[in-house]
């Protein structure tokens, strides 16, 4: 399942911040200047005579991180990430979401959100996928393909439930990476993130210019870093992958909580449209 492969990486805002979103997009100042975006993958302040290029480093990095992630049986990282949002002060405000998140190919997914905002839990097993949300005490349940990239695919388009490490988990990893890619370059070397040696890689395409850290030795994505073409606000959200652990002696949890087992059980649904600012939200 590729959703525009990595260019959507962080395109889906978290549920438990739409309403948080939608409020600072309407404080933002009336009167903002009307700035002409950079052309497509190209960042802001490049030289007129500068050209796309694919450079087949950066491309063999991003080949070799997803080689290791595809090979796994079995993997769980956490994934730290900072989204921006627009405030009346004129620079942005950030907000960041965690993620636990546990594997077992080529069937068994959990997703663990305990904050910021509510806490939710996204499990998969096979047959079915269950999206649970502990302060509400409800859990949605419903049938799913037999595969990861299936199941993720079908909480997306019956829920609007997407991750921004979906590109990660599936069995390509590299062609849902560089879909649409029209610039790759290796920047360098840094030894700061993650607490190991990492190769950055810039990467774009017609809508989003990433940043990546690969580490050097063990081949594992440590940072994304995306700003998008259409936004003239240049909003920045940033991953930061940790605890890593990959086809560990015990196979990691991917079981339902006890909690979710007996929570109240609802359909699969996409997640209403918060209301209009200064008008109360419909009641049934």
């Amino acid at each position: 399942m590729r959703r525009g492969g990595i260019r959507g990486v962080f395109m889906a805002v978290p549920a438990c911040l739409v309403g948080i979103a939608g409020a600072f997009a309407q404080q933002a100042p009336a009167q903002q200047p009307q700035r002409r975006p950079p052309p497509p993958g190209m960042a802001r302040g490049a030289p007129a005579d500068f050209r796309l290029t694919l450079e087949q480093r950066a491309l063999d990095l991003l080949k070799a991180a997803s080689a290791k992630l595809a090979a796994a049986k079995s993997m769980s990282f956490t994934a730290t990430v900072g989204y921006e949002f627009p405030s009346r002060l004129g620079p942005p405000l950030v907000y960041t979401v965690r993620y636990d998140v546990a594997m077992q190919r080529p069937n068994l997914l959990k997703i663990v959100t305990p904050g910021d905002g509510p806490a939710s839990e996204f499990v998969f097993d096979g047959k079915e996928m269950a999206a649970f949300a502990p302060a509400d005490g409800l859990l949605a349940v419903a049938a799913a393909p037999p595969t990861i990239d299936g199941a993720l695919k079908a909480a997306f388009e019956t829920a609007a439930i997407y991750y921004p490490f979906t590109d990660l988990l599936l069995e390509d990893p590299y062609a849902a990476l560089t879909q649409g890619a029209n610039l790759a370059f290796r920047i360098g070397t840094s030894s700061v993130v993650g607490g190991v040696q990492t190769e950055m890689v810039a990467w774009a395409n017609k809508e989003v210019f990433l940043q990546i850290w690969i580490g050097v030795d063990d081949k594992l994505p440590r940072r994304i870093r995306a700003i998008y073409s259409a936004d003239r606000l240049r909003l920045r959200h940033d991953m930061e992958l940790s605890n890593w652990q990959i086809d560990p002696a015990s196979p990691p949890n991917v079981a339902r909580s006890a909690a979710a087992a007996s929570a109240q059980r609802i359909a699969f649904a996409k997640p209403a449209a918060p209301p209009p600012p200064g008008r109360p939200a419909r009641r049934p």
